[in-house]
């Protein structure tokens, strides 16, 4: 084959054509989509790796969050835990003070009660005492217990305190005096001259002297002299009785 240096020459020139052709039209274009396709995967790298950093500081965030709202939520937990206890423990010595105030009363009011009941009893047994007293009394009495009874009123007729005798001497300004007498028996003669030379010796006045009986003394004498009276009889000793009883409850 016989070498050409023309043709030699010609292809060379066109294969320097055909480079610059395909760097002009095809190779340039090519690296620029390349090198805009690279910017466009690094952009989106960036913009990937952007958004993995702001996933992660937001999950960083969210379990930041979560772990303080634990601890805010167990704190809470434990504040109500303590407050309920609290509270638990307040209404429980409430209800035992009030318990207690409530066993108190109701042992007072027991107290009371046993006392009342014990009192009524005394007061029953007093007059159950009284009752029979007087019924043994009144089989037992007579003129001649009358008459003893007399002679115990003359002898505190005698031995009256200054205060009565001053009481006593006080009717002494009225025209008259009226006097009432009761006694269980009827009084003898020389009984009332006595009882009646006894009271004209303390009474300086003109002394209406009334004179009743009354089964109901038992035995012995009243004496009603305006507002005062005099006792010497059983039924009023009966009374006294019982009513000493009452006071010492």
């Amino acid at each position: 084959m016989e070498f050409n240096l023309s043709t030699f020459v010609f292809e060379i020139i066109n294969f320097l054509i055909l480079i610059w052709i395909l760097q002009r039209l095809f190779y340039k274009p090519l690296l620029e989509v390349i090198a805009k396709r690279k910017r466009f995967i690094d952009q989106s790298l960036s913009e990937a790796k952007n958004l993995k950093l702001q996933a992660e500081q937001q999950c960083s965030l969210y379990e930041n969050r979560q772990k303080l709202w634990d601890q805010e939520k167990q704190s809470a937990i434990t504040a109500l835990h303590r407050q309920l206890e609290a509270e638990r423990k307040a209404h429980l010595e409430k209800l035992n003070a009030d318990l207690e105030q409530e066993r108190q009363k109701a042992n007072v009011l027991l107290l009371k009660q046993q006392r009342e009941l014990q009192q009524q009893s005394e007061k029953q047994a007093l007059l159950n005492g009284a009752k029979f007293a007087g019924m043994l009394l009144q089989q037992s009495a007579g003129p001649e217990l009358e008459a003893r009874l007399f002679t115990m009123l003359m002898d505190n007729l005698v031995t009256l305190p200054e205060a009565c005798k001053l009481c006593l001497t006080m009717f002494g300004t009225k025209k008259s005096v009226p006097v009432k007498i009761t006694s269980a028996y009827p009084l003898p003669v020389e009984m009332r001259l006595q009882l009646e030379q006894k009271l004209d010796a303390l009474i300086n006045s003109q002394i209406n002297f009334q004179y009743h009986q009354n089964n109901a003394l038992i035995a012995g004498l009243r004496m009603d002299i305006g507002a005062w009276v005099l006792n010497a009889n059983l039924q009023h000793e009966l009374i006294g009785f019982t009513e000493i009883g009452y006071e010492s409850d």
